[in-house]
């Protein structure tokens, strides 16, 4: 992170990229120093409630973050800014969007966790809009007008006032990724708890990971006269970019048990602060990330580590295993909604694990037209997944041709065109054999 100082010195001429949190109340007018270089601007967790009226001075930025701020409404300014295409204020006070706003050259807007109770419908003309996530405001409907966002591919609406689901997002060709639990159109689910474990009979150790709505740690579980090492996530309680932790912890249990998800061993109670957490076999060590989550770059696609390099038989298994569950979740009507190759582990035999449950929500089987939709809906995001394990498949053989097919089946632009994941699980399924003497 640069310091205003070397900014107010100099030092920081012909950068591309800046980061200030000292507390700023007011726009930098040094920053306009770096007009001809800029590229991104990150001025998140600072007490900005304006940007500057010339901000369009900036004609070279195309990435600017304000999150943990406390604007009030999204400044107009933005429009001012021809190569702008990503912006983020999450966690503000937002409860007002100008029209103007909403600049056409948008891709990425991020507007979680505020106080937003309309979208204007010049949101349509962002027709470059790829990802959008409005989780944890206050709407209570969507403009039809975002349905001409054409190359819209993942889309967070959990967590607002919505009390109809908008139907018309069932036609939108490349909607891929979608969340849109803890509406009160949302259907309540009670869902059978899984057993007690007492926060007394935990030690927890090292923190093995953390996501938006929790953390993760490895720990030691007294169960009667036994110990065993454990998993256990705490939920932070508060709104993520994906919805309401309530709503991954319930998604998850109702998941119900599956080879290739994470077993549940229980739910927490007695926490001291009160909060959700739960209890889970501990994955082997020998498990690692399948992929790492888009950058500002790929937007909405996995990327992965330089050099991964994974044979077609590897990837048949890995894909049939994501698709039993995706099977397993549409029957229990699921909707996972972040089914990407960072949301699964995998080990050196192709062994995979499926997880993170933080955009899943629940909906009605008995609306086969809905239900069918939003398999399919998710359907194409295990496409690209398919899509994206390719990119990195090394060799070329009756597999690879094979896996193609599954993959342009689950791209297919009707979305009544693509195959369920029974259908997908099954096709994957043939495979198998032929991968393992591959």
């Amino acid at each position: 992170m640069q310091t205003l100082a070397q900014l107010q010195r100099g030092e920081l001429n012909g950068v591309k990229e800046l980061k200030l949190c000292e507390g700023l109340t007011e726009f930098p007018r040094e920053i306009f120093d770096l007009a001809d270089t800029l590229e991104k601007l990150d001025l998140s967790d600072n007490n900005l409630t304006a940007l500057p009226a010339d901000l369009g001075r900036l004609k070279k930025l195309r990435i600017l973050f304000c999150s943990d701020n406390p604007f009030a409404v999204l400044p107009e300014v933005l429009a001012d800014c021809p190569e702008l295409d990503t912006v983020g204020f999450k966690s503000n006070r937002i409860a007002h969007i100008p029209s103007r706003a909403l600049n056409p050259n948008l891709r990425w807007l991020i507007l979680t966790n505020n106080c937003i109770t309309h979208l204007p419908a010049e949101i349509g003309q962002c027709s470059r809009m790829q990802k959008l996530a409005l989780a944890g405001n206050q709407l209570r409907t969507l403009p039809i007008e975002l349905s001409n966002c054409r190359n819209l591919g993942l889309l967070r609406i959990s967590a607002n006032k919505l009390d109809a689901f908008p139907h018309w997002l069932l036609s939108m060709s490349k909607l891929a990724w979608l969340a849109f639990s803890g509406n009160p159109f949302c259907i309540k689910r009670a869902v059978t708890q899984p057993p007690v474990v007492d926060w007394h009979s935990l030690e927890l150790q090292h923190v093995l990971g953390q996501g938006a709505s929790g953390v993760i740690y490895k720990a030691r579980w007294q169960n009667g006269t036994t110990t065993k090492d454990v998993a256990v996530k705490i939920f932070k309680g508060d709104v993520t970019s994906d919805g309401l932790p309530e709503d991954e912890m319930n998604t998850f249990i109702a998941a119900g048990a599956h080879p290739g998800l994470v077993q549940l061993i229980g739910h927490i109670e007695g926490h001291p602060e009160v909060k959700k957490g739960l209890v889970m076999e501990l994955i082997p060590e020998r498990f690692y990330n399948l992929g790492l989550p888009p950058s500002l770059a790929s937007c909405t696609r996995d990327v992965f580590k330089e050099g991964t390099q994974l044979s077609a038989a590897h990837i048949v298994k890995i894909t049939s295993t994501v698709a039993s569950v995706g099977a397993q979740l549409h029957r229990n009507g699921i909707i996972h909604g972040d089914l990407y190759a960072h949301n699964t582990l995998v080990d050196a035999a192709g062994n995979t694990l499926f997880g993170d449950f933080g955009a899943a929500g629940f909906y009605d089987t008995a609306d086969g037209a809905m239900a069918s939709a939003l398999e399919r809906i998710e359907v194409r995001s295990f496409g690209y997944l398919v899509d994206d394990l390719l990119g990195v498949c090394a060799g070329a053989d009756h597999l690879v041709a094979a896996l193609q097919d599954v993959r342009d089946m689950c791209l297919r632009p009707g979305i009544a065109d693509r195959p369920s994941f029974t259908m997908l699980a099954t096709q994957l399924a043939h495979l198998l054999p032929v991968a393992a003497h591959t």
